[in-house]
């Protein structure tokens, strides 16, 4: 699962990288929860939380759908 999990990061990361972020994957927990760390840009940004959830994590739960939730660490 993780392998999956990190190629969907992969193909959205040149999106963050475009305006001035990035992502990084940190760890997918037990009850699946897939845990990132946002860098650049993308870590002061008041945009981040909803990048997270209305972008990061729709992404990846259609791709992986056994993924629960995605979240900051």
């Amino acid at each position: 699962m993780r392998e999956k999990v990190a190629k969907v990061i992969d193909s959205i990361r040149g999106y963050l990288q475009a305006d001035g972020g990035d992502i990084e994957l940190v760890d997918i927990t037990e009850d699946n929860i897939v845990q990132v760390h946002l860098r650049g840009a993308c870590s002061g940004c008041p945009g981040a939380a909803m990048t997270l959830k209305m972008g990061v994590e729709r992404v990846i739960r259609e791709a992986v759908p056994e993924i629960r939730g995605v979240e900051e660490v």
